[in-house]
């Protein structure tokens, strides 16, 4: 039996009058990948952003439901939302170093924030999370030069080990590979699936090859709801919903 990191219950998001997430309910597992897909604007984003309390830093957004973490829904009053963002880290569409910092100090930045582990420093952090997403030998160098000046798949590394660095139990990514390369979109892939071993991961893609390759659950979304959700062998070779066979298939979308 699948251990439950997070459960939605009955789950909806505004953007003011506009109903985007309607009436999900999800179970993600620990310790796996599950991809998030369906055609733009069908909800995707806004329902990962609502995974870490995103969402509400906009204004005019709301929501309604439950999202549990470990048992705790995030969104009850004696919830830090800081600290859940530390818990649940996200990943840009755009890769997003902050430019007037080095390569160190961005992934430094949330140990100052919210404190380094115990038995350990800041410069043992930063090299062991550069070396999990395999840019320690490409930058080891250089750590203090800025991490604007990197390729755009080394910034998409360098933005998750800023995430990892904090020791998140979950990792959302919102689109991760769209602004890059096939060679960049492959190490990526890679990473995310040596990434599961230790952490639960959402993925949000366009790219239904991506999800078939990548992920072990796979949600499909169509206009806000979530249509099907389940192994991702079964999602693309014996979908149960009509509408999911012809996405997947490429009649619309």
């Amino acid at each position: 039996m699948m251990k439950v990191c997070m459960k939605i219950e009955d789950f909806n998001a505004w953007y003011g009058q506009n109903h985007v997430v309607k009436d999900v309910n999800l179970e993600v597992y620990t310790n796996q990948i599950t991809a998030i897909i369906g055609p733009s604007g069908c909800g995707k984003s806004t329902f990962i952003r609502c995974l870490n309390r995103l969402h509400e830093l906009i204004p005019g957004a709301r929501t309604k439901g439950r999202v549990f973490l470990d048992g705790e829904d995030i969104y009850g009053a004696n919830v830090d939302a800081a600290d859940l963002r530390r818990r649940v880290g996200m990943v840009f569409q755009k890769p997003n170093p902050f430019p007037t910092m080095s390569i160190f100090d961005n992934v430094a930045v949330g140990l100052r924030l919210h404190g380094i582990p115990s038995g350990t420093t800041v410069e043992e952090v930063v090299e062991r999370c550069l070396k999990m997403v395999g840019l320690w030998k490409e930058v080891k160098d250089r750590l203090h030069v800025s991490g604007a000046g990197l390729s755009g798949g080394q910034q998409q590394r360098l933005c998750i080990a800023r995430a990892l660095a904090v020791e998140p139990e979950v990792l959302l990514m919102d689109e991760p590979c769209s602004a890059l390369d096939p060679v960049s979109t492959l190490k990526i892939e890679e990473l995310v699936k040596e990434l599961k071993e230790k952490y639960t991961i959402v993925m949000v893609t366009h790219n239904m090859h991506q999800a078939a390759r990548v992920a072990d659950y796979t949600a499909f979304f169509l206009e806000g709801r979530l249509i099907e959700y389940g192994a991702t062998a079964d999602i693309f070779t014996n979908p149960k919903d009509r509408r999911t066979e012809e996405y997947i298939t490429g009649r619309f979308g």
